[in-house]
């Protein structure tokens, strides 16, 4: 299929959806301040931008490797009144970031205290090194060795 062609049933940017862009994703956290921490110092993002909501009782902080005009970011939200632990389901997956080096990314990360379930390796059915790291959360993250 090339850019002119869409399948039966799809939009197509004459539709609109040309402009279409994905902005962000959404995950409630228990401590912002661990969470800005873990994303931002160990992670390497930034925080681009924090607000509080007084009246609704909850934060947003949003946090990426660049702007939000051009780049997707994920938002960190926390509700002041929550104390337990967020369930996350059975459907959630996990975030993706593509490093240079899983295995040193990794090294470093456990000397901070970073759980790691699954250590770096190469995919069980071949292609990319790969490990999984969990946040503050407990929301898992996989590490893609880039290149």
């Amino acid at each position: 299929m090339n850019d002119q062609t869409a399948p039966a049933g799809s939009a197509t940017s004459d539709e609109g959806t040309g402009n279409f862009r994905f902005l962000h994703t959404m995950i409630r956290v228990l401590d912002l301040e661990k969470s800005i921490d873990f994303y931002t110092r160990l992670l390497g993002m930034k925080l681009l931008r924090r607000k509080d909501y007084p009246t609704g009782e909850f934060t947003l902080a949003f946090v990426g490797y660049g702007d939000e005009a051009s780049n997707t970011v994920v938002e960190l939200t926390h509700n002041w009144g929550q104390k337990e632990p967020y369930d996350h389901g059975n459907a959630f997956g996990h975030l993706a970031i593509g490093v240079p080096d899983v295995y040193k990314t990794c090294e470093r990360l456990a000397s901070e205290g970073v759980s790691i379930p699954r250590p770096p390796g190469p995919m069980k059915h071949g292609g990319s090194v790969i490990a999984f790291i969990e946040d503050p959360d407990g929301y898992k993250i996989e590490l893609v060795q880039k290149g």
